[in-house]
């Protein structure tokens, strides 16, 4: 496997351990608290254009929706090329974006169809800070590969054949939870199963035959941790540690892709194949939809924070509805098609559409505020992540055979 580390690139990684706070790493999807939100003393800039606020960017190889994933000074991205037909890990520092090493995890064997805008490394690398857990689909099968942080392979497993209803590909980001590495490969069939971390051991595995693309999540609702899903027409909650449905909520849709969000007794969740809904479901077991309308979040996740949930429509309109209720707040026209979720920074919204313009808004109930709008690139398809007050966003140029994608630290530079 190619995995070439340069004496210099070593030097780079000692200096970015040794200057780096830990406290706003982005390891996983949906970022440090499994929900979107950044750091509270998170302070990324609200604009930027190829001459503002670009600290660096760096091209990279094939292609790849997955974010990226923050940890020690380092980023760890998953990329495939189409031409070479390869699945890999690469690594960049955060200082300066230089190369580290590049980890070849499969070669050939791709789906033999997905959907036209999907990717065969769309998912984020989830990071415990000693080693780097990657899924891929490959050879009829969703394989997860745990790394060190230098690019080694430690162990890979075959967790489960993969056989969609609708072959759009796969999508699902892996999950930490405790001591296990969480895994969904919802299909004709599909399962959600746990491993151990350390060992590569399957410690729980529930049958899940139906059609999801939606990644799993961990969060604290109902009055203890739950793992969150939806697809298959229903939205559920799982006991994290054995995989145990704890309730399940019919739903109107049969296909999701979004992540489940949260508040203490409330989850949040939206569909939109064959029929479109945002549904409001209490986490106790109750089974009961506390409200519910017809807006349509099919592939991004939505947003809660403070008793509002904030969403962005297929239809590229910004809503806020009070979580208690569902009472619309407000709304407003930004930008589609949308496949990227939202994130909160420093109590502003940051939402990139598939054309890659990021807009900022003001995450309060009061009103629409449009902070400022941002464009780089020609499209954008993976969510941004943040940490140490910079943005780390996954951009593209141009289109089909002639598509370059590129890895953005957006940022005030040292000393200004």
């Amino acid at each position: 496997m190619p995995r070439p580390i340069t004496l210099f690139a070593s030097l780079s990684l000692i200096f970015c351990l040794a200057t780096t706070s830990f406290a706003d790493d982005w390891m996983q999807w949906r970022g440090p608290t499994n929900n979107g939100i950044a750091s509270k003393d998170q302070t990324p800039p609200v604009t930027w254009s190829e001459s503002e606020n670009v600290v660096w960017k760096k091209e990279l190889p094939g292609s790849g929706h997955g974010s990226p994933t923050l940890f020690a000074g380092r980023i760890f991205l998953a990329t495939a090329s189409d031409s070479a037909k390869t699945q890999s890990v690469m690594c960049y520092t955060q200082m300066d974006g230089k190369k580290l090493w590049e980890t070849e995890v499969h070669r050939g064997n791709f789906a033999p169809k997905i959907y036209p805008k999907n990717t065969h490394a769309s998912q984020t690398i989830a990071c415990d800070g000693k080693a780097i857990f990657v899924t891929f689909d490959n050879d009829g099968a969703i394989f997860l590969t745990k790394l060190d942080l230098d690019g080694k392979v430690l162990w890979q497993k075959r967790t489960g054949g993969y056989d969609t209803f609708y072959k759009f590909g796969y999508g699902a980001s892996p999950t930490i939870y405790k001591s296990t590495v969480i895994v969904s490969a919802e299909s004709k069939v599909g399962f959600l199963v746990a491993y151990d971390r350390e060992s590569g051991n399957e410690v729980w595995r529930t049958d899940r035959k139906r059609s999801s693309y939606s990644s799993p999540i961990v969060g604290m609702t109902g009055g203890r941790q739950q793992l969150l899903i939806s697809g298959g027409s229903e939205i559920g909650g799982f006991d994290p540690d054995t995989g145990k449905q704890l309730w399940k909520v019919p739903t109107i849709w049969q296909v999701s892709c979004g992540t489940l969000v949260w508040d203490d007794g409330k989850v949040f969740a939206s569909g939109g194949f064959p029929k479109a809904q945002t549904y409001c479901v209490k986490s106790d077991g109750s089974g009961q939809v506390v409200w519910q309308n017809k807006v349509k979040c099919y592939e991004q996740s939505m947003l809660v924070h403070d008793g509002y949930v904030y969403a962005v429509s297929d239809q590229g309109v910004a809503y806020c509805w009070a979580a208690a209720d569902g009472t619309e707040m407000w709304k407003g026209r930004v930008e589609n098609p949308v496949s990227c979720s939202l994130i909160l920074a420093n109590g502003n919204l940051y939402y990139a559409s598939e054309r890659g313009t990021t807009f900022v808004i003001k995450a309060s109930p009061d009103r629409f505020e449009a902070v400022a709008k941002n464009k780089l690139g020609d499209s954008t398809f993976a969510t941004p992540a943040f940490c140490n007050n910079r943005i780390y966003t996954r951009v593209a140029f141009g289109s089909k055979g002639n598509r370059r994608e590129y890895l953005y630290c957006i940022g005030k530079k040292v000393g200004e």
